[in-house]
């Protein structure tokens, strides 16, 4: 059934797309479409049941207007110390704790550092931190702060624990 449902939207995006309808565009389309759905079904993606995402819906236009000024005064600090002389740049690498609650509030924290200019998640450790590249080691003590992360966590869905009432 997934097979079916992603043929059909596979060639109707194509068709939407391409607008065109001659007999060697349909079939190079065909032949396309034939060979994701080989390598979807050789990889094992159409059996594998990911975890839905939830987040509250509208914490995150908060959260994007908030990252959107942190990336503007991240450009201006990184333009400044490239321009200027007396600016200094020392980059540091340094693990900085994700305390997101739930993986994908990590993967947001770890993606968020990233767009920032001046630093670069380069990997998440076995311990729950994020090994963080910085320009300069000022940028590393705001993520240390934890200003970044709560933020994330305002986006994170509040499960309320399952249990008996009270």
């Amino acid at each position: 059934m997934l097979t079916i449902r992603l043929v059909i939207t596979m060639a109707a995006t194509w068709l939407l797309l391409s607008g065109y309808f001659k007999a060697q565009l349909l079939i190079e389309g065909a032949l396309s479409v034939a060979l994701v759905i080989w390598l979807a079904r050789r990889m094992g993606v159409l059996t594998h049941r990911g975890q839905p995402i939830y987040f509250r819906f509208f914490h995150i236009f908060k959260y994007w207007g908030w990252l959107a000024k942190q990336i503007l005064i991240s450009n201006i600090d990184v333009t400044r110390r490239i321009l200027a002389r007396d600016m200094p740049i020392r980059p540091t690498l340094r693990r900085v704790r994700a305390t997101p609650d739930t993986d994908m509030g990590r993967a947001i924290y770890a993606n968020s550092i990233t767009l920032t200019p001046g630093t670069t998640a380069i990997n998440f450790t076995l311990d729950e931190h994020i090994l963080v590249h910085a320009l300069h080691e000022d940028s590393l003590k705001e993520l240390e702060a934890g200003e970044m992360a709560d933020h994330i966590r305002d986006v994170e869905p509040h499960f309320k624990p399952i249990g008996p009432p009270t």
